[in-house]
């Protein structure tokens, strides 16, 4: 009876310690397929400066981008913030890129394999706790997305959504 009882005793420990075996590391879902950089741009044809201090100035060639496109193009252009996330295989993830605010998030997830150069994700830009959009997109190496963004401070908002370098 009492190696019986042993054996028993052995295997409820056994039972007890297999959770702590199995990790959320081994989760696959929660591979890292790529980055996404999401940015908060203000353009104005006024005066760039009512952005507020924390805006900082905007890269020549990422101002070349936004005039290429006629709804995009304005005199000036400030970076407000920016959020770097990655890219989960079967679960969304969430930007925010104005912390500690949460005015502006981004949720996105894979919906296939990525490459090297492309990703497809679901995509939702949510503005005051209110979803605004949800589209497919497709994030090519090199090409962000631009959505714009509501009025704000005698400008408008843009955000950009795209793939980040690989770290």
């Amino acid at each position: 009876m009492k190696g019986r009882q042993w054996i028993m005793t052995c295997l409820a420990m056994a039972i007890c310690a297999l959770p702590s075996l199995v990790s959320a590391q081994d989760d696959p879902g929660k591979t890292i397929m790529g980055r996404v950089c999401v940015t908060v741009y203000y353009a104005t044809n006024g005066d760039p400066t009512v952005a507020g201090k924390q805006a900082a100035a905007v890269p020549r060639e990422m101002e070349k981008r936004l005039r290429q496109k006629k709804q995009l193009s304005f005199k000036s252009y400030r970076a407000l913030g920016q959020d770097v996330q990655p890219l989960l295989r079967t679960y969304e993830s969430w930007a925010q890129p104005l912390k500690p605010s949460d005015e502006v998030m981004v949720r996105f997830e894979a919906n296939s394999l990525p490459t090297e150069k492309l990703m497809k994700l679901d995509l939702e830009l949510w503005l005051g706790r209110k979803k605004i959009l949800k589209t497919n997109a497709r994030l090519e190496d090199n090409h962000p997305l631009f959505v714009l963004g509501p009025e704000w401070r005698a400008g408008r908002l843009i955000i950009a959504v795209a793939l980040a370098p690989k770290e």
